[in-house]
C-alpha cells in the first residue's frame, strides 16, 4: 500500500479530521521536509485532502523506525517503503506513525524553536526574551478535537494546528496581542512554527507556557453538575443553589473575566459598529446555515419556525451594534481556572469557519452565547443515557439557569455589553450557535446530537 493510501485511512480516523461525512477524493502530499535524519527520522507533511467540493489542507508530522516499538504502536499509520514485514518491522522501508506520540522526535521540535532554526520552507521563532527548557520529554494531552497538544515537563505546551488554513492564524495573532497588553488572562506565548501556504505566512504550532495548576472549566462543571445528580437521586428534589458543588460563584467570575478579555481585545484590535445593512447580512448568514442544518438532519425543520422568528426580530432592530475581535469559539473547555483566576485559550475560533470570518469583528455576545451553551452542554451530556434522566432534566434547567445568570450578571459587572438589555442580539446568537452545533454533531459525534435538538426545542 502507498503510504498516500495508508495516510488517507489514518486520516478518517482522527478526531480532528474534518471531512467525515464529505467523502475523500484524493489525497496528496505537497510538501514533505525532511526535520531529523537517522532512526529515527521525523518528516513534516503538508497534504491537501480533496472533498466534493472543496481541498483541505493538514499538517503530519511523520516519524519513521524500521521497528515499531510496542509504545508507539498505537500511533502507527502505515508503511513508508516497500511494506512492512510480520511483527512490525520494515521490509526494505520504514515503518510510519504519528511522531508527536515519540518523545524522543518531539524534543527536537522544543530545540529547534528555542535555536530559531530554518529547515526547508519552516521556520522555527521563540518571542525574544522567551525563557523555556529543552530536551523535555512530551505527552500528549488527550480530549482535543480540533488539534493536538503537547506538553513538556509541565513547563511549556505545543498546541500542534492539524488543519491548515493558509494565512495568519488567529490564535497566535491574538495571544501575542493580548501578552503585549499585560493581560493576566491569556498563557504566556513562548514561540512558533510556521511555513507559506498558497504563498501566504501559516502557522503550523504555537509554543505557549503550560498552566500546570489549573483545572478546565468543563471539569470543574461538570463536577458540579454531577455532583447536584448524586444529590438528587439520594435526597429527592433539590435546587442547583442547594447543592454542595455550586459553580455559580466561579460562573460569575468567569463572566468578569470574559469581559475583561473582550475590552483588551477591542483595545488592541479597535472597534467598530454594524449598521442595519450589516445586520441583514449576518441574519443571511445564520439563515445559509439553518437551510443546511435542515438538509443533514430534518428533524431540525419543527424549530423552524421559532429560529426565524428570533432571526427576524434581530434583522429588525436598528442598530447600530458594536463589534470587535473575539474569541469566536468560546466554551466551558477553552477556559482553565488557575491560582490567580480564569484563562482563556485557543483563540482560533470555530474550526469549521473560514479564516477570513474568524478573524472579522463580531459582536461580543457571540462568545456570551457559546459560553451559555456551554452550560447548557455541561447539564444536559450527563443525562444521556443517565437512568434517571426524565427525573433529572427540571434539575438540569435550574443548573443552566442559575449559572448562566451567574455568568451574565459577572459579564455585566465586568463592563460587558449588558446581556439583559440585548437580548433579541443574544437570543438569535444562541440559535445560531445550536444550529452549528447540530451540524457539527450529526457529523462528528452523533450520540451527542440529541443535546442541540433537545436545547432547540426548549428555547
Amino acid at each position: 500500500m502507498a503510504i498516500e493510501d495508508a495516510l488517507a485511512d489514518w486520516l478518517a480516523d482522527q478526531r480532528w479530521f474534518a471531512g467525515k461525512g464529505q467523502g475523500l477524493l484524493d489525497l496528496a502530499i505537497v510538501a514533505d521536509t525532511q526535520l531529523v535524519s537517522g532512526e529515527p527520522e521525523l518528516r513534516h507533511l503538508i497534504i491537501a485532502v480533496s472533498h466534493h467540493i472543496s481541498v483541505d489542507y493538514y499538517q503530519v508530522l511523520v516519524g519513521l523506525r524500521r521497528r515499531l516499538p510496542a509504545r508507539l504502536k498505537h500511533a502507527r499509520i502505515g508503511s513508508w517503503g516497500s511494506g512492512t514485514a510480520a511483527g512490525g518491522s520494515a521490509a526494505g522501508g520504514k515503518v510510519a506513525y504519528d511522531a508527536l506520540h515519540d518523545a524522543d522526535l518531539t524534543k527536537r521540535l522544543l530545540a529547534a524553536i528555542a535555536a530559531n532554526a530554518e529547515i526547508g520552507s519552516l521556520r522555527m521563532q521563540a518571542f525574544p526574551d522567551a525563557s523555556f527548557s529543552t530536551g523535555l520529554d512530551s505527552l500528549v494531552l488527550g480530549g482535543e478535537q480540533s488539534n493536538t497538544s503537547l506538553v513538556f515537563g509541565e513547563e511549556s505546551i505545543l498546541k500542534v494546528f492539524r488543519r491548515l488554513s493558509p494565512g495568519p492564524n488567529p490564535d497566535l495573532e491574538v495571544t501575542t496581542a493580548l501578552a503585549r497588553f499585560g493581560s493576566t488572562r491569556v498563557a504566556e506565548p513562548l514561540g512558533w512554527i510556521e511555513t507559506r501556504l498558497e504563498g501566504a505566512p501559516t502557522s503550523l504550532a504555537i509554543l505557549s507556557r503550560y498552566l500546570r495548576l489549573a483545572t478546565e472549566g468543563w471539569t470543574l462543571a461538570a463536577t458540579s453538575v454531577r455532583d447536584l445528580y448524586a444529590t438528587v437521586t439520594d435526597r429527592g428534589a433539590i435546587h442547583a443553589a442547594d447543592a454542595g458543588g455550586d459553580f455559580a460563584g466561579e460562573a460569575r467570575r468567569l463572566g468578569t473575566a470574559t469581559a475583561e478579555v473582550h475590552a483588551d481585545l477591542a483595545a488592541a484590535f479597535g472597534t467598530q459598529e454594524l449598521d442595519a445593512s450589516a445586520v441583514g447580512e449576518l441574519t443571511e448568514q445564520m439563515f445559509r446555515k439553518l437551510d443546511l442544518a435542515v438538509a443533514a438532519v430534518p428533524e431540525v425543520a419543527k424549530h423552524v419556525g421559532k429560529i426565524t422568528d428570533a432571526y427576524s426580530e434581530l434583522a429588525k432592530l436598528p442598530g447600530p451594534f458594536p463589534v470587535q475581535r473575539v474569541h469566536g469559539d468560546y466554551h466551558l473547555g477553552q477556559v482553565l481556572r488557575t491560582e490567580n483566576g480564569w484563562a482563556v485559550l485557543d483563540f482560533e475560533g470555530e474550526p469549521a469557519t473560514p479564516l477570513a470570518q474568524r478573524r472579522a469583528r463580531s459582536s461580543p455576545l457571540r462568545d456570551v452565547a457559546g459560553m451559555l451553551r456551554s452550560f447548557d452542554y455541561a447539564a444536559r451530556h450527563q443525562l444521556i443515557g443517565h437512568p434517571e434522566q426524565t427525573a433529572l432534566i427540571d434539575v438540569a434547567r435550574d443548573w443552566v439557569r442559575r449559572n448562566a445568570g451567574a455568568f451574565c450578571a459577572g459579564y455585566a459587572e465586568g463592563g460587558g455589553l449588558d446581556p439583559a438589555a440585548n437580548h433579541v442580539l443574544l437570543r438569535a446568537l444562541q440559535l445560531d450557535k445550536a444550529v452549528y452545533e447540530v451540524l457539527y454533531e450529526a457529523r462528528h459525534r452523533p450520540s451527542w446530537l440529541p443535546i442541540p435538538l433537545d436545547s432547540l426545542a426548549e428555547f
